[in-house]
């Protein structure tokens, strides 16, 4: 099916969405969950829109998600610095532009998402295998038929769709998803819980 059509778009992404598994949303966001009461860091990364998508979700956690807790995720988006992407990418490879950042935080027990919506890109898999080779906990999301990065990862999100800009919204849709997973758990409507989000805000 061509997607050219907004009702062709439309069918698909909810196609894909479906596809999702929801008991690895659920354990995506226990994952969270687990880093934020360890005072671990989230590290994510991806290339292109995939990197947007990383960069959008690291904002969501540090403002939407965290905003009035004492204790805040510690989320980072690798591919946000773009100098020095670029300096690594000129003087040492592209495919090392994740790893060599990674290696500047990563921890043992750290949560690591790496994105790629084709599961093949080197960099997200160089990095991916570095960190669970160092004891973090490994999440890869893809799309198409997962590549590569199906076998690399602890946990896979896969948008089960051959087209890379629903791959790319169903991801985004995914994080959110554990985001307001997130602050129900920690925030709740509970008086001992605190105040709800749009308390928080308003």
């Amino acid at each position: 099916m061509t997607l050219h059509t907004p009702e062709n778009y439309r069918t698909a992404l909810i196609d894909a969405l479906n596809s999702i598994d929801s008991s690895a949303v659920n354990s995506l966001a226990d994952a969270f969950l687990n880093a934020h009461e360890q005072g671990k860091r989230i590290l994510t990364f991806g290339n292109g829109g995939s990197g947007a998508t990383a960069s959008h979700a690291a904002g969501d956690f540090l403002k939407g998600a965290s905003y009035g807790l004492e204790k805040r995720f510690r989320m980072i988006c690798l591919n946000d610095n773009m100098p020095s992407l670029m300096a690594i990418a000129n003087d040492i490879g592209y495919s090392d532009i994740f790893l060599e950042p990674m290696k500047n935080f990563l921890e043992p027990g750290d949560l690591v998402i790496g994105i790629s919506g084709s599961g093949n890109s080197e960099n997200v898999l160089k990095a991916l295998k570095y960190a669970r080779s160092n004891g973090a906990m490994t999440v890869g999301m893809c799309g198409f038929g997962g590549g590569a990065l199906k076998e690399c990862a602890d946990l896979v999100i896969h948008a089960q769709v051959s087209d890379m800009e629903v791959t790319e919204d169903v991801h985004m849709a995914v994080f959110n998803m554990v985001k307001k997973i997130c602050m129900h758990r920690l925030l709740g409507t509970d008086p001992s819980m605190g105040a709800t989000y749009d308390q928080r805000i308003s």
